[in-house]
C-alpha cells in the first residue's frame, strides 16, 4: 500500500501529516502530488470528499519551502480560487495545518468580511492566498495587492465556478498573474465548459481521474421517495424523528424554502439551523460551527452556501428539492461519506421533478433504488439513461428576441424605441444571490435592448388601444 513517505515529499510535510493522523493517501493524492511536485499542469477528477485539498495543497508548500524565497510587500507567491466562501475558508483551514512549524503564511479573502482588515493582513505579503474571485478582484482594483509574481495557480470546484458565471473574472485574474506559471484545475465533474477553461489556461495538462466524472462515492447508500411537492415536510419530519441523534444535511431549492424549511422543523422541536446567501458571513459561519459542535443536529442550505461544509459526522444528506443542475446532486451528496466513512443520501422526488430525477441518473450511469412511494413509468419510447438532454442555455431569451428581431412582423423602426421607463414599460430584475443569475420577467409592455444596446418593442403591448382583439368602448348616444 502506498504511504506518504513514497510520494517524494519533504521531511517536514511528511512529520506534520503524521502527526495530523493522516496514515494512507486517497487515490487522487497517489495519482496527483508526483505530477503536481514534477512542476506538470494538471486536471484533477475526484469524487467529493477524497481528499482534493491535500491532493494540491500539499505539493505546492514542498515548492514554495524549497524555493527559500519571502514574499514582498502586497505580493502572492500561489493563488487558490474557490467559488464560495465557506470553500474557500475551509481551504485555509487545513492549508494552516498543513504549514504547521513553517514561515508561510497563508492568507484567505473572501466577501461579507471587512476588507479593510484584508487589505492590513495583505500588505506583509503571502505565500499562498486563498480567494472568491469578486473580492480578489475588488483588492486588486484597491490595489491592496499585486498578482504579477504568482507562480502557481489552482482552480478548485471549477465546474461550480463556471456555474456561478465567473468566468470573466477568471479571465481579468488569468491576465494578471506572472508567466510561467504551473496551473491546477480540480473538480468533482468534468462539464464542456471546464474543458473548455482547460483548454484557455492550462499548457500541456495531464488529466488525472480516480473515477468517472459524476459518480458519487461508493460508501453513500442513495434513494429515493416518491411523494407529491406538499407531502415533503410532513415525510422529511418522520425521516428526521427516527434519528434525532444523527447529523443531518437537508438541500433546498431556494433561500426562502431554506429559511421557511427550517422554522417549521424548529416549530416543531428540532435544532435546526440554515444557511443560505439572504444570511450574512457572520449567520452563515455560526450556523456552521453550531452544525460541527452538535449544538444543531439539522442544517438546511442551499447548494452554493454547502460548499465547503467538510464535517465528518454528517451520516445523512436529504435533498427535500433535487437539483435542476444533476452535476449539483453528485456536490450534494458528497457532504456525506467524508474521509472513507459511510453515508446515505436520501432524495424526496415529487411527479413535476421526474425528469430532474432521470437526469441525476443518467449522468451517474445508474437507477437510484426506491424507498417510498411508486416511481413513475419511463416516457413512452424511452428508456432508462436515453432522455431527451434538457436544455439549460442562459442565452435562450435573447436568442428568441433576436428571432424575433430579424422578422418581418415586428422591428425596432416600426415601434419607434419605446422607453423602458414609460408606464407599464419597466422591466422587474430579480436577483438569485446564491446562484449569481440575473433572470428578466417582462411586464405587459417590454423594452428589450438587443445585442448593439439598441431598444425595441413587441406592438401589441397592453398600452397599445390599437391592438389586434382590444375592443373600445363606444359611448351610445340617448335615443330621440
Amino acid at each position: 500500500m502506498t504511504q506518504f513517505e513514497s510520494l517524494g515529499l519533504a521531511p517536514s510535510i511528511q512529520k506534520t501529516i503524521k502527526s495530523l493522523g493522516y496514515e494512507t493517501p486517497t487515490p487522487i493524492q497517489v495519482e496527483a502530488i508526483p505530477l503536481v511536485l514534477e512542476g506538470r499542469d494538471l486536471i484533477g477528477l475526484a469524487q467529493t470528499g477524497t481528499g482534493k485539498t491535500a491532493a494540491f495543497g500539499l505539493p505546492l508548500i514542498h515548492h514554495l519551502l524549497s524555493e527559500k524565497e519571502r514574499p514582498a510587500s502586497k505580493t502572492v507567491r500561489a493563488l487558490i480560487l474557490a467559488p464560495t466562501r465557506e470553500l474557500a475558508s475551509q481551504i485555509a483551514t487545513n492549508l494552516r495545518d498543513f504549514v504547521r512549524h513553517t514561515h508561510l503564511r497563508i492568507g484567505v479573502v473572501f466577501g461579507g468580511a471587512s476588507i479593510h482588515f484584508q487589505k492590513k493582513n495583505l500588505e506583509r505579503g503571502t505565500d499562498i492566498l486563498v480567494a472568491t474571485p469578486g473580492r480578489l478582484l475588488d483588492l486588486v482594483e484597491r490595489k491592496a495587492l499585486r498578482l504579477d509574481t504568482v507562480k502557481y495557480l489552482v482552480l478548485d470546484e471549477a465546474d461550480q465556478m463556471l456555474d456561478l458565471g465567473f468566468i470573466v473574472p477568471l479571465r481579468k485574474i488569468a491576465a494578471l498573474l506572472g508567466t510561467p506559471r504551473q496551473t491546477l484545475l480540480f473538480s468533482a465533474t468534468m462539464p464542456k465548459q471546464v474543458e473548455q477553461l482547460s483548454q484557455a489556461y492550462l499548457n500541456n495538462p495531464v488529466r488525472v481521474a480516480t473515477s468517472a466524472p459524476g459518480r458519487a462515492v461508493d460508501k453513500i447508500n442513495q434513494s429515493v421517495h416518491f411523494v407529491s411537492q406538499p407531502d415533503k415536510a410532513a415525510l422529511l419530519k418522520v425521516c428526521l424523528a427516527e434519528r434525532e441523534d444523527d447529523l443531518s444535511l437537508v438541500f433546498a431549492r431556494t433561500k426562502h424554502g431554506a429559511e421557511k424549511l427550517m422554522k417549521q422543523l424548529v416549530a416543531r422541536g428540532f435544532k435546526a439551523g440554515s444557511i443560505h446567501g439572504n444570511k450574512s458571513q457572520g449567520q452563515r459561519t455560526r450556523a456552521i460551527k453550531a452544525f460541527k459542535d452538535g449544538e444543531i443536529r439539522i442544517l438546511v442550505a442551499t447548494d452554493v452556501a454547502a460548499r465547503g461544509i467538510d464535517i465528518s459526522g454528517v451520516s445523512h444528506v436529504y435533498n427535500f428539492n433535487l437539483p435542476e443542475v444533476p452535476e449539483n446532486y453528485v456536490h450534494r451528496i458528497g457532504r456525506t461519506a467524508r474521509a472513507g466513512a459511510s453515508g446515505k443520501a436520501i432524495a424526496f422526488c415529487a411527479p413535476e421533478e421526474f425528469q430532474l430525477l432521470r437526469d441525476i441518473e443518467k449522468l451517474m450511469g445508474s437507477r437510484i433504488e426506491t424507498e417510498g412511494g411508486e416511481r413513475p413509468a419511463d416516457p413512452v419510447g424511452r428508456s432508462f439513461g436515453k432522455g431527451k438532454k434538457r436544455s439549460r442555455s442562459k442565452n435562450s431569451f435573447n436568442q428568441k428576441v433576436r428571432g424575433r428581431q430579424q422578422s418581418a412582423k415586428w422591428s425596432p423602426d416600426r415601434t419607434g424605441g419605446a422607453d423602458a421607463s414609460a408606464p407599464g414599460g419597466q422591466n422587474k430584475r430579480r436577483q438569485n444571490a446564491d446562484a449569481g443569475e440575473t433572470r428578466t420577467s417582462p411586464d405587459n409592455v417590454v423594452a428589450i435592448r438587443d445585442n448593439a444596446g439598441q431598444k425595441f418593442q413587441k406592438p401589441g403591448g397592453n398600452n397599445n388601444p390599437n391592438r389586434p382583439g382590444k375592443r373600445r368602448r363606444v359611448r351610445r348616444k340617448p335615443a330621440a
